[in-house]
């Protein structure tokens, strides 16, 4: 019961939040006009990350107040969601530079790095754990701005960021239901629940963008959220890494792709383009829609599999997860082939 009423807290508060949002983000001049590097063709509010990052933000400060018992690390999750939120803020009213962006990003993992937030272990499907030791930092740190980032490039497209939220989300929710864990439960409840009022607002055709307000606080959060816990927690494999990055398969996919392209063009890795596999999807005369219920299936399908390794043999799953990449990895390949030949 407690975890429902969280649940439809979250939904309703951000639904009601969203038109607010939209009116605040017009008379802010908060507004992404069309331009050659997006896909969308009328002027349409941003920084809508506000609608979701709010109410996610005040339900992790009450989950702190009113269950103390499960300890102060849900606070320091709050400190840094409202860090992130401020970041991706100023980013949408001034358009901050890559590298100061980068800059405050490592210093708000580092602030909550420091208060348990931290990658010790890695999962070795075919042996010991890996214990990171003096690793651990640096390890951290790029987890986050990995996923942080993936998030942040593949919010091109209507709906996309958010759903693909929800369901790593969903994934997250069940293994930490499996694992006990209620920090784990709360935090993707509230996700859950807040996304999927926004998505009736973003998905295809968008009243609002999430903006970066939004794109880095979800990365951050999900980030966060696959590995929080007590200390028995750090050692479950399904905890640590493997979870998450199977089930953001296709943006942290899309994320390499980005980063070898301009690297190969000699280009700023952090300027917006239109050759993320969205985009390319596009081209090749597929909707919005269409385009963001195929990432939504994929994602859902690396996220079983995630969730899969869970209870099961590792190794057979994993065998399947690698056919599975393979096979994505060749689409992709072909969906790109001429900018690599070039």
């Amino acid at each position: 019961m407690t975890y429902l009423i969280f649940f439809l807290f979250s939904l309703i508060i951000t639904y009601i939040l969203v038109p607010i949002n939209i009116r605040f983000s017009k008379k802010q001049k908060l507004i992404s006009h069309p331009d050659t590097r997006g896909i969308h063709n009328v002027p349409t509010p941003i920084a809508g990350g506000l609608s979701f990052g709010i109410p996610i933000i005040l339900l992790q400060l009450g989950v702190y107040f009113i269950f103390p018992e499960l300890g102060y690390q849900i606070l320091y999750l709050s400190l840094g969601s409202l860090l992130m939120l401020i970041l991706g803020f100023l980013d949408d009213k001034t358009k901050l530079r890559a590298k100061y962006k980068l800059i405050f990003q490592i210093a708000i993992i580092t602030i909550i790095y420091f208060s348990g937030f931290s990658i010790q272990l890695l999962t070795n499907p075919f042996g010991r754990t890996i214990i990171l030791g003096y690793f651990s930092y640096p390890v951290t740190i790029l987890w986050f701005l990995l996923v942080v980032n993936a998030f942040n490039l593949i919010d091109g497209m209507d709906g996309l960021a958010s759903g693909i939220a929800i369901i790593v989300a969903v994934v997250l929710l069940a293994v930490g239901i499996l694992k006990s864990n209620s920090i784990i439960i709360f935090s993707s409840i509230a996700l859950i629940g807040t996304n999927l009022a926004f998505l009736k607002y973003n998905f295809y055709p968008a009243r609002i963008f999430m903006g970066d307000t939004g794109s880095l606080f979800l990365g951050f959060n999900i980030a966060a959220i696959s590995i929080i816990g007590k200390a028995e927690f750090k050692g479950i494999t399904s905890m640590t890494l493997l979870v998450p990055i199977i089930a953001l398969a296709i943006p942290i996919m899309d994320t390499a792709f980005a980063i070898f392209r301009r690297v190969n063009k000699k280009e700023n890795i952090f300027q917006a383009d239109k050759e993320h596999i969205h985009h390319k999807l596009h081209e090749i005369g597929l909707s919005q829609k269409n385009i963001a219920l195929i990432c939504y299936f994929l994602t859902l399908l690396f996220g079983l599999i995630a969730f899969g390794f869970s209870f099961s043999s590792k190794k057979i799953l994993l065998s399947i997860l690698l056919f599975l990449l393979f096979i994505l990895i060749v689409v992709v390949y072909n969906i790109f082939k001429k900018e690599f030949k070039k």
